[in-house]
């Protein structure tokens, strides 16, 4: 969402190649991977974090190519993802850090104030999204005084 809120035009980067399979040289064992995802999970990673962590130490570049699912898909068959998605639970914490900044005594930092309207702008574009997507109860509002709660 670069282009809406800023002067600039994004982000610029490569675009991964469009292949099929897995390489030769990666790790293929799905139950191996499939357990490895789940004990990354119990340990408090994100998915995200999970994904880096096979990529970087198990030879696992992609691992829609191997289980030819997700990684939020294997935890959410395994009843091991959050009750929020994943994107929105960042912007969350976020704005939770924002509202921690604010509320001990900057509270006349007006880039800040303006940073927590922005994320919460994105927090209820993607409630109304997941609401659409059935990913939310759709009587889900987003509350300032109650992120904390659903954060923690």
């Amino acid at each position: 969402m670069a282009r809406m809120y800023k002067s600039r035009r994004g982000q610029s980067g490569s675009s991964r190649p469009n292949v099929s399979e897995a390489p030769g040289w990666s790790n293929t064992d799905k139950d191996a991977i499939q357990s490895l995802i789940l004990d990354l999970a119990k340990s408090g990673l994100s998915s995200a974090e999970i994904g880096t962590v096979l990529r970087d130490k198990h030879a696992v570049p992609n691992v829609r190519l191997v289980l030819g699912k997700r990684i939020g898909q294997v935890l959410a068959e395994n009843d091991m993802g959050g009750s929020y998605p994943e994107d929105m639970m960042n912007l969350m914490r976020q704005a939770v850090g924002i509202i921690n900044h604010l509320g001990s005594g900057n509270h006349k930092d007006i880039h800040n104030k303006r940073a927590l309207e922005i994320t919460e702008s994105k927090i209820r574009k993607l409630a109304n999204y997941y609401k659409g997507e059935g990913k939310l109860p759709s009587d889900w509002r987003y509350k300032r005084d109650e992120l904390r709660l659903m954060v923690e």
